[in-house]
């Protein structure tokens, strides 16, 4: 009766109000129709008018390699720094830019070249190092990108901003937002899953927060559901002991009658968020456990995802997982893998993250094209922003670190609608600046959605009186990376 009498004191209040406050109780009264169960299922297919133009991608696999990997260790050589190691970066190229507190302090700033060998390969002799061997048989798979940049510095804003679009909490994931635009094609999986690994590298690594995949202001519908690394993936999904599904059936009707009736006295669209998530979890009792049942996988793809494919939670394991989701039509499956923190100590800790992820990447894409799945599925590669040519702390012949550097760094597409075998955008030779193509954090995030057919100006929420959108009131799709 309290929540009944708020919602009318709102609107008398409201009401009596200027004419800013008959704007504001009109759109109440809007939000708080009350919506049957059919306009509820119409309303998690898509917005009206969604997808805008045909799509190239049906869905996502994000492979988000948290902590940022050295773009100048993987993917783009410098050879020619081997001549200036153990120089200090010089000022025309740091340029005054901003620097972490880390490295701020230190009198000289040591280039350190990586150690590791690049070669070419594939039929576009796409440049990879030997720490991606795996990776680096498919290369004409890939577009990569060199040219990647942000403004962010410090890990946590850096990795909101590359799923979010804001460096402050809050805002919708890109995940929301493409449920919320597009809604789902498994009525009986969430439309936005999320998978997160340790790192071998760095197992300490930076942590990930649950408000990484949240919807924000979206209906909470539309937030990501975490599939856990450890124990049972979803908690509570199994009835309890002495009750069957019947019973559970029953149960779930009768709330939902109370939910409905709570709802037609209120109005307020998050009791219809319950019920339908209510229902979901209902039918994941099902889906969840035949989609975790990896026990018919044919033993030679369980091989070509490598050892640790076995070991639920592990970096393999969720690559099998979002090929399985793929199948099912989850529309977006997020991948966090952790560890790519390196400071100190970097080449012991790449090998180990590599080691971890360059079978099981490769594996993943070859399966999804042997399936024709890769026609319509877009892979994003990449982490929340690059590492320094210059050593945090001293070096040695065989050991360095490097920094946190938002300037440039390397992302690599696969899959729906990519130019493959194309290398895109250049750095400078110390691998610190831009010199042709920069592609910013929000025009990344246009062309993914470009790619699943939106118009990323067209994807927007009306939130505390304005318009919100994933690339903010930025972003321009990058025309040179599309098929």
């Amino acid at each position: 009766m309290n929540q009944r009498q708020d919602v009318l004191n709102r609107r008398i209040f409201l009401g009596q109000s200027t004419t800013v406050g008959v704007a504001a109780f009109s759109g109440l009264l809007q939000q708080q129709q009350p919506t049957s169960a059919a306009d509820d299922v119409k309303a998690r297919t898509a917005l009206p008018g969604f997808p805008n133009f045909a799509p190239k991608a049906k869905r996502i696999i994000y492979l988000f390699q948290s902590g940022a990997p050295s773009q100048m260790d993987l993917f783009d050589p410098k050879p020619e720094l081997e001549k200036r190691r153990g120089e200090d970066l010089p000022d025309s190229i740091r340029r005054g830019q901003r620097l972490t507190t880390m490295t701020s302090g230190q009198a000289k700033f040591p280039v350190a070249p990586s150690i590791f060998k690049f070669a070419q390969h594939g039929q576009s002799g796409m440049w990879m190092s030997d720490l991606l061997p795996s990776m680096s048989s498919i290369a004409d798979e890939f577009c990569m990108i060199r040219s990647i940049n942000t403004e962010a510095i410090n890990h946590d804003p850096a990795i909101t901003f590359s799923q979010t679009g804001s460096q402050l909490a809050g805002r919708p994931s890109i995940g929301s937002w493409l449920s919320y635009g597009l809604g789902s094609e498994n009525q009986d999986l969430p439309a936005y899953v999320v998978l997160t690994s340790f790192g071998s590298g760095r197992p300490d690594d930076q942590p990930l927060y649950d408000r990484l995949w949240s919807s924000g202001f979206l209906p909470s519908k539309h937030q990501g559901v975490k599939f856990r690394n450890r124990g049972d993936a979803v908690l509570y999904l199994s009835n309890p002991p002495g009750v069957d599904a019947i019973a559970r059936r029953g149960t779930l009707d009768r709330i939902a009658k109370l939910n409905q009736k709570h709802f037609e006295q209120v109005g307020d669209p998050e009791i219809q968020t319950r019920i339908a998530q209510y229902e979901m979890a209902f039918r994941m009792q099902t889906s969840v456990p035949e989609l975790l049942d990896t026990s018919k996988e044919p033993a030679h793809v369980l091989d070509s995802y490598g050892p640790d494919v076995k070991r639920p939670g592990s970096y393999a394991a969720n690559c099998l997982l979002a090929r399985r989701l793929a199948e099912r039509d989850v529309r977006f499956v997020q991948l966090f893998h952790m560890g790519w923190d390196h400071h100190g100590g970097l080449p012991a800790a790449i090998r180990g993250q590599c080691k971890d992820t360059d079978q099981a990447t490769a594996a993943l894409i070859k399966d999804l094209k042997q399936r024709g799945l890769l026609n319509d599925t877009l892979i994003v590669w990449g982490g929340e922003f690059g590492r320094t040519i210059y050593s945090q702390g001293g070096i040695t012949a065989d050991n360095y670190g490097r920094d946190h550097h938002p300037r440039c760094f390397t992302v690599l597409l696969a899959g729906a609608g990519v130019k493959t075998g194309t290398t895109f955008g250049e750095t400078d030779d110390y691998c610190y600046n831009i010199t042709r193509d920069p592609v910013h954090v929000h025009d990344l995030n246009a062309t993914i959605l470009h790619l699943l057919g939106i118009d990323h100006t067209r994807l927007t929420y009306r939130y505390q009186g304005r318009d919100f959108r994933l690339t903010d009131i930025h972003g321009e799709v990058v025309k040179g990376v599309l098929a």
